[in-house]
């Protein structure tokens, strides 16, 4: 049996999520956890925003014309075939 990993993902989210926990608490105690104006927290939000918005729609697969939508439609079949045999092939080797 395969030994599951855990993702990147899921630790960078785990990671946010205790961070704003605790500046949450510490803002509820009227303490400043970060020593910033609301302005300058703003400004750097809105340009990271900008830059993981930028990066994450030069990654993505972006299909605009009928030949680019039909080729990722032919890829995603084909990635499909591929794990329904490779799903095949591992109960076959279970048997």
């Amino acid at each position: 049996m395969e030994k599951k990993k855990i993702s990147a993902e899921t630790i960078i989210r785990t990671i946010v999520l205790v961070f704003v926990l605790i500046n949450q608490t510490l803002t509820m105690f009227g303490k400043n956890p970060l020593p910033y104006s609301e302005e300058t927290i703003y400004e750097f939000f809105t340009a990271a925003a900008t830059v993981i918005a930028s990066l994450w729609a030069w990654w993505k697969n972006n299909s605009f014309t009928k030949e680019a939508i039909a080729a990722d439609e032919y890829m995603n079949a084909l990635k499909e075939d591929e794990f329904v045999q490779s799903m095949n092939s591992e109960k076959k080797e279970e048997n």
